[in-house]
């Protein structure tokens, strides 16, 4: 009885039969997580650049003075930005951020950081000065992008909520309107 089952087990040993199938299942976990990276990584920059495309647009409506001579608000200038993303971004989670000096050095370019409350809900208070003709405009587009596979590891989260900071920026001096 021992006899027979030592020799099944060398003939088990000795098996050739679903090396592949082993082989496969060892590699098929690193080329999944390098698939979802790669989709990952490639969705970020597709909508980065697309929240890039909508800064530019809303931003036309205040170089030419298309919404300061409306006596657009901020949020009505917030709805207009949501109209030009479409569909692509769920318009609460973008945050506009305009602000206007009357040089281009004047202008501030300091890095945004969001603070977060208890619940994970950003608390900034965000500036609407579309300025004057003449004027140096500076129009920042936000948008906390959430990133799936973060256990894996792929380092896009940047925000303490997992999520990756989008920032798209326009910087123009407006049209003597």
């Amino acid at each position: 009885m021992w006899f027979r089952a030592g020799r099944r087990l060398s003939q088990f040993g000795r098996s050739t039969r679903g090396a592949a199938a082993v082989e496969f299942a060892l590699v098929s976990a690193p080329l999944v997580a390098i698939i979802l990276a790669m989709l990952q990584t490639s969705m970020v920059f597709f909508f980065e650049q697309t929240l890039q495309t909508v800064a530019q647009r809303s931003a036309r409506q205040l170089m030419t003075g298309a919404a300061q001579k409306a006596s657009m608000t901020q949020s009505q200038f917030h709805n207009l930005v949501c109209t030009n993303a479409g569909n692509l971004f769920t318009c609460s989670n973008i945050m506009v951020d305009v602000q206007a000096a009357s040089t281009f050095s004047a202008t501030s370019t300091s890095p945004i950081s969001l603070t977060y409350n208890g619940n994970g809900a950003v608390t900034n208070t965000w500036n609407y000065s579309p300025g004057n003709p003449g004027d140096v405009v500076i129009v920042r587009l936000m948008y906390d992008w959430p990133v799936f596979g973060q256990m894996m590891g792929l380092g896009l989260n940047n925000q303490p909520d997992g999520g990756y900071l989008m920032v798209a920026t326009a910087v123009f001096k407006n049209e003597p309107y």
